[in-house]
Parts: structure tokens; C-alpha cells; sequence
């Protein structure tokens, strides 16, 4: 048997330290959310479903539940809610019959932009939580320890899409009087 390089004792606490303060976080960022999309008429899950398709172009349901970290029949579920509310469209492929894909619709990508213009910070305490550090260190908190473990946990795919959807916002809007605006105009236009 191969020695540890750590006790069981240490991985107790290591454990519920991590089970703690994930649950105490997840609380806050919950009810962060659940107040940030009520007035869109969203649940967490279509939000993150919302999200998943801008920026995936085309997402498998198995897709959707790989980063979604959500199962594919609420995955499923979920994604044919927002359809109902033609926010989302179906789709199967030529060289895929077996798959269903999502697109997000016109009015699938204004409510989800729209979300993203009406972000308030200071009404979210997550962010409130942080702010101290970032007025003290000039920057927020780094997440490469925690990414290191989610990575462990779910892969570098997942990490890829994780990175590629701020990318996406970074690289897609600008920021005029604390105000997120759109690089590209044409997304006004949208039904």
C-alpha cells in the first residue's frame, strides 16, 4: 500500500472546511441570482441554460448538462420550458440525428443581454463579500486554486468552456458609465 502524503485527520478537515464554505458561498450566490434573473421570469437552471447556449453557438442537451453540471433530463426539461417561451430553439443535424442541440432565438439572446446590462453589483452580496479585498489589493480574489480543483473534479473540457464564456464577454462588450454595451450593434436589433 502506498503511504499518504497527508493524514486522514488533515483530509477530514480539509474536506469539511471545503463542504462548509461551499455551501455557505452557494447560499449567498443563490439568492444572488435568483434575485438578479426574478424579473425576467427565470429559474437558475434556464438562466444557466440561457448562458451555456450564447456561448457554446449550438449546444448539445449533453452539452448543456456537462457544464450546466446538471442532469440530462433537467437539462432537457428546462431547455423545452424555454422553448415554450421561444427563447430557445430545437434542433437535430444532418450528421447527427441523435442528438438534440439548442439555439438561443432572438428573444432568447435580448432577455440574456439585457440581463447582462441590468447587473448591479452592489446588490449581490458575493460580490459585496469581495469588495474589501479588492479595495485592499487592488484586485479580486485569484480563482486558479479553485479552478485547479474543478478541473480535477470535471476535466479540461469543462474548464475550456468555463474560460471560453468570460472570454466571450470580455472580448464582445465594451463598458461606457458602468454600463455593459454591445461591440456589436447588430444584437440590438434582435426580436
Amino acid at each position: 500500500m502506498e503511504e499518504r502524503e497527508y493524514s486522514l485527520k488533515e483530509a477530514i478537515i480539509f474536506s469539511q472546511r471545503m463542504a462548509q464554505l461551499s455551501k455557505a458561498l452557494w447560499k449567498a450566490i443563490e439568492k444572488d441570482w435568483q434575485q438578479w434573473i426574478k424579473p425576467y421570469d427565470l429559474n437558475i437552471n434556464e438562466h444557466h441554460i440561457l448562458w451555456i447556449a450564447y456561448h457554446l453557438k449550438g449546444a448539445s442537451i449533453s452539452d448543456v448538462a456537462k457544464f450546466g453540471v446538471m442532469h440530462v433530463s433537467t437539462a432537457f426539461n428546462f431547455s423545452k420550458k424555454l422553448e415554450e417561451r421561444e427563447l430557445l430553439q430545437f434542433s437535430k443535424r444532418d450528421n447527427d440525428k441523435r442528438n438534440t442541440y439548442i439555439q438561443l432565438t432572438g428573444k432568447g439572446e435580448k432577455i440574456l443581454l439585457e440581463l447582462m446590462k441590468n447587473y448591479k453589483p452592489e446588490t449581490h452580496s458575493i460580490f459585496q463579500g469581495v469588495a474589501p479585498l479588492k479595495e485592499l489589493y487592488g484586485k479580486f480574489p485569484e480563482m486558479i486554486e479553485m479552478m485547479s480543483v474543478v478541473r480535477n473534479i470535471y476535466g479540461n473540457d469543462f474548464m475550456e468552456i468555463f474560460e471560453k464564456s468570460f472570454h466571450n464577454i470580455d472580448s464582445e462588450f465594451g463598458e461606457d458609465n458602468s454600463k455593459l454595451n454591445e461591440l456589436f450593434e447588430s444584437n440590438e436589433e434582435l426580436a
